[in-house]
């Protein structure tokens, strides 16, 4: 198998690697960098419990092959946070209990940060259209979709 030397900042920190042609994003998030927030749902693009942010579009990292990345911002859950602060949409998640199980809540916040950041006042069906790679078997979306709103509104 050929191996390919990247170069890739992830959640702010530049990166360099050598991966196999083979190696998913996901992969080489949470197995090599330890970045195990960004979640292993279908391994088949279906779920988005794997989302992150390549240049600043949501992506499903199992979908993507490392070697692709190369040159690439990326933004996992945990570059939501800043300096030891929540970003806005995670406090607001926690405020309107938008997460119950938790398995999905990487993916949709992040998500839900890539909206934000392209629509900071969106409606309702912009929220849902956003939202619609995001599987949630636990909350219903009712809760997630109010907590989107607050963080948009600014956590009220």
């Amino acid at each position: 198998m050929a191996t390919h030397q990247i170069t890739l900042t992830v959640n702010g920190v530049k990166e360099h690697t050598q991966v196999s042609s083979n190696i998913t994003l996901l992969t080489l998030l949470r197995e090599r960098l330890g970045l195990t927030g960004t979640k292993n749902g279908c391994a088949a693009g279906e779920c988005g419990a794997c989302t992150v942010l390549i240049d600043g579009e949501p992506v499903n990292a199992c979908m993507v092959l490392a070697v692709e990345t190369d040159g690439a911002e990326i933004v996992t859950v945990e570059g939501l946070a800043r300096d030891g602060e929540l970003d806005a949409l995670q406090a607001a998640f926690i405020e309107h209990t938008g997460v119950q199980c938790g398995f999905c809540t990487p993916g949709v916040l992040v998500s839900a940060r890539a909206l934000l950041n392209r629509s900071p006042d969106p409606d309702e069906d912009e929220i849902k259209d956003a939202l619609r790679g995001n599987l949630c078997r636990c909350t219903g979306y009712v809760r997630i979709v109010e907590a989107v709103k607050a963080a948009a509104r600014g956590g009220d």
